[in-house]
């Protein structure tokens, strides 16, 4: 039996056309859904099918440009591929595909991928990418077509979409002026737009570049008499309103809540929504609106300066890595059983950070500052983030797939993960509580950013700044000070309540191990603290 049976024959241009109509219905649910929240569908149904057809034309326009570069036969099944997977985040997640998104997705350690894998992203592909690919790839019209049919189709498609935003000139003016975030949800036009973005702005910086200087060669601390030992503890995903400690009404910081010298910040922003963008930006001397993440690697942070003045300065990961902070500096990765003795079969724990710690401090001569990276809340999985010991909010979702769960589950599981992080917080504390007699001892916990934990429709974090809800940009910030410390606990108590950022923690870090400031040439921050010296 010949194979053509099985084979419809239709022209090239159609395949294209036959594409773009695939692509409106199968992968931009949340693109309609966006729109049709501005302007309803009894009332504008016009406007809305004319915003339909213009991004019908720009989908078959990006589609003939990357056919001069790439064969149909191969760009139908990517762009189907790239569709259904960017298409099932932002339907089930809220995801928006930019650059800084696709930067995290690229830093993406293999255990974080696998926990983002579902039943639901492999039906998604199966139906919305493999299936179509496989029919289109039977309808013989997988071929370049000729440049005559190709402008035909484009200028009349072209035509009719200026014919029909004619009439609705004034609501297209107020949708692209007011609601430009609409356009995020075009699939795959922004995940492709955003991924070009990141491959030019690779090529516009190259591999090597000779490190900015921020200070002089040399830096010495005030001679106090005492030398400082410092752990800042990275957070992960950890918003503020699920701390206890910051009014939340569960008992997540049962631990924490018992003990003295500890101030909560309450009302502190972070610098990003993920973690590519906030580590690097928390320990820069940038400002939030000032950070450029591509010069943040070749530029001395708060670290380098330190480790300039003679601080030990170590890094212990148990998450992805330090995004670029710590390039230069003693790093130890925390996340195989090869340096962390707490893994179990799920992961290898926070708590592991510490094992061994107290040998590298009595090794060191001088002021000691540690940096320990938390694997944290570490969405989607957050039951993975806690032994079972401290499930303690129940039922917990134990799905990585959160449209299983009732949001109810998701929130006692995220908040599991809080109450975990609260014992390792607590475990730090009484390390530096053991130091204190030789040590002017602190602890400063800091997250990288929040968490959607469904308000919304919005899961995880990541969303542009701009965008973001404050359950993604308002982080928990915890200070415990020992007893020989210069951080004055009660004037520094005073100031908890006052609005603060990632922008005022480098130069707050500095001045802890009695270092001015002003040494950066950049605009001073406000302090977090106020010190015996002041």
């Amino acid at each position: 039996m010949h194979s053509d049976m099985f084979s419809v024959r239709i022209r090239p241009w159609q395949s294209q056309l036959l594409l773009v109509f695939f692509l409106l219905i199968s992968a931009n649910l949340s693109f309609f859904a966006e729109l049709t929240a501005l302007y309803p569908l009894p009332q504008h149904l016009g406007f809305v099918l004319s915003v339909a057809l213009l991004l019908g034309f720009l989908l078959l326009l990006m589609i003939q440009l990357l056919s001069i570069l790439i064969a149909p036969r191969w760009l139908y099944p990517i762009l189907l591929l790239i569709a259904a997977i960017t298409g099932y985040f932002t339907d089930e997640l809220g995801t928006v595909f930019d650059r800084i998104m696709l930067t995290n997705v690229l830093q993406t350690n293999p255990d974080e991928a696998k926990d983002l894998l579902s039943a639901g992203l492999v039906w998604r592909i199966m139906l919305l990418a493999v299936l179509p690919g496989l029919l289109l790839s039977g309808s013989k019209g997988l071929q370049r077509p000729a440049i005559k049919a190709s402008v035909i189709s484009l200028c009349s498609i072209f035509a009719l979409t200026l014919l029909s935003m004619l009439p609705f000139s004034d609501q297209y003016a107020s949708f692209f002026r007011e609601h430009k975030s609409v356009r995020y949800h075009a699939n795959p036009i922004y995940p492709i737009y955003s991924a070009v973005d990141l491959v030019a702005r690779q090529l516009r910086n190259p591999a090597h570049k000779q490190l900015v200087k921020l200070t002089g060669e040399h830096l010495a601390p005030k001679p106090t008499g005492h030398s400082e030992l410092v752990i800042v503890v990275v957070g992960e995903t950890a918003r503020a309103d699920h701390f206890a400690l910051n009014g939340y009404s569960r008992q997540t910081n049962p631990m924490l809540s018992k003990q003295a010298n500890l101030l909560s910040y309450a009302n502190v922003s972070s610098c990003g929504t993920s973690t590519a963008v906030s580590v690097p930006c928390l320990f820069s001397f940038s400002h939030r609106d000032a950070f450029d993440l591509d010069s943040a690697k070749y530029t001395e942070n708060v670290l380098d300066v330190l480790h300039k003045a003679g601080v030990n300065v170590l890094w212990r990961d148990n998450n992805s890595d330090s995004k670029g902070v710590a390039t230069r500096l003693p790093y130890e990765d925390f996340r195989s059983p090869d340096h962390n003795p707490e893994c179990d079969k799920t992961e290898c724990r926070d708590i592991g950070m510490l094992a061994g710690l107290q040998d590298y401090i009595n090794q060191q001569q001088g002021d000691i500052l540690i940096v320990l990276h938390q694997m944290g809340s570490h969405g989607p999985a957050y039951h993975k983030r806690y032994p079972a010991n401290f499930e303690h909010f129940v039922p917990a979702c134990k799905s990585q797939e959160l449209a299983e769960c009732s949001t109810q589950e998701i929130i006692n599981a995220y908040d599991n993960s809080i109450l975990y992080t609260d014992y390792f917080l607590n475990q730090v504390i009484e390390l530096l509580k053991r130091n204190t007699p030789k040590f002017e001892t602190a602890m400063l916990y800091m997250s990288d950013h929040g968490e959607s934990l469904g308000e919304n429709g919005l899961y995880l974090h990541g969303m542009p700044y701009f965008l973001a809800p404050r359950s993604q940009t308002h982080v928990p910030f915890l200070v415990w000070v020992g007893e020989s410390s210069d951080i004055l606990l009660e004037p520094s108590r005073g100031l908890t309540h006052q609005a603060y950022s990632h922008d005022d923690f480098s130069c707050s870090l500095l001045q802890s191990f009695e270092i001015d400031s002003h040494i950066i040439g950049n605009t001073p921050c406000v302090p977090y603290f106020v010190y015996r010296d002041e």
